[in-house]
């Protein structure tokens, strides 16, 4: 039963998470004390300017585009944009908004998610160092190896140089022909451990039949509130080519990378639509997971899309790892990645897999 002399301001004053209403007209209207305690102002000093003036600086077009699809009619859940503090910090919110239309008015709920922030950075960061520290390894390995084989093949021809049939002494013979052998040995296992060093990678990682629904099913269960958040559609069609020969780690790793980025980098004005297929061509399986995001000027980025740390967008989400880790995990298996794209008009990864059965 509903009680007359209940006041519901108590419960808008006390609550810990931050509480607002915002007029269309892009100004706050009431906050709650948690609110102005987090960035540090006064209630009237919020009322004073426009919600922009608090946003940061790079999320204030989306920030403007998502309240003008809100109003719309959008729903509006989990969307993080950062505002800085008075004292100039900055501080990521994660909001829930809720329209209503007959008042003009906007109901906001906000979580600080400042410490999750700060472990996806370190975590994108460690990543970064391991990276960078593997590659170096490899590297190193590698040009060790293949610069020993030079002294090896100048031994080898001295050897090729000298006239056995001038040494008289039986034991400078033997003595000779051990050194030949022993040099041969090295050159063999040397050029051993560079052909094991470029298969090395396919010999490690475990392969088998998997099927695209399988391994999709799983990868999207664990984004299931940014995907339903973004209101993004995800189409699929694996009747072609239901299943591939790969590491099934793999895979769900390109799905998420693919999918997250998708989102991630949707235009403002349009809901996520993500379409997958697989197909065979020529005896090839082959994926293509096709968005309509703000996609990518290519006269730009070229080559250097899957490059390690690098960047192709202002945010703060960008940390160049993902592509970077997508290219590696398909060449990796001897396949193969290319994208086709165009500003503001959507992305096309296409995955070629190699025949691994």
């Amino acid at each position: 039963m509903d009680n007359p002399d209940l006041d519901f301001n108590v419960f808008f004053d006390l609550c810990p998470q931050l509480l607002c209403v915002v007029g269309y007209d892009g100004y706050f209207k009431k906050v709650n004390p948690s609110f102005q305690k987090v960035l540090g102002y006064t209630e009237e000093e919020l009322k004073e300017k426009p919600i922009d003036y608090f946003v940061h600086q790079k999320d204030r077009d989306t920030t403007y585009q998502i309240r003008e699809n809100l109003k719309k009619g959008k729903s509006l859940n989990n969307f993080e944009n950062r505002y800085v503090s008075k004292t100039g910090e900055n501080l990521w919110l994660s909001w829930t908004s809720k329209l209503i239309p007959e008042k003009e008015l906007i109901f906001g709920v906000a979580t600080l998610v400042n410490p999750k922030k700060e472990l996806e950075a370190k975590r994108n960061e460690l990543i970064k160092e391991l990276t960078i520290t593997n590659e170096k390894l490899k590297q190193l390995t590698i040009t060790i190896s293949h610069d020993l084989r030079s002294p090896v093949n100048n031994l080898l021809a001295v050897f090729n140089f000298l006239d056995n049939e001038k040494i008289q002494d039986e034991e400078t013979l033997e003595l000779v022909d051990l050194l030949y052998k022993s040099t041969l040995g090295i050159k063999s296992r040397l050029d051993e451990f560079l052909s094991s060093l470029k298969k090395e990678e396919l010999l490690v990682v475990k392969v088998a039949k998997i099927s695209f629904q399988d391994v999709l099913d799983q990868s999207i269960n664990g984004i299931k509130s940014l995907i339903k958040n973004s209101n993004a559609k995800i189409i699929t069609d694996f009747s072609e080519a239901p299943e591939i020969h790969f590491n099934r780690n793999y895979l769900e790793s390109i799905f998420l990378n693919l999918i997250s980025n998708a989102i991630k980098y949707t235009r403002p004005d349009v809901s996520p639509v993500i379409k997958i297929k697989s197909c065979q061509k020529s005896g090839v399986t082959k994926l293509s997971v096709k968005d309509n995001g703000i996609g990518f000027d290519m006269g730009k980025v070229g080559k250097k899309i899957f490059g390690f740390d690098q960047k192709f967008s202002d945010s703060e989400e960008s940390q160049g790892i993902g592509l970077y880790l997508v290219h590696k995990q398909v060449t990796t298996l001897g396949g193969k990645i290319e994208l086709r794209s165009k500003s503001d008009n959507g992305s096309e990864f296409i995955l070629t897999f190699k025949n691994l059965e």
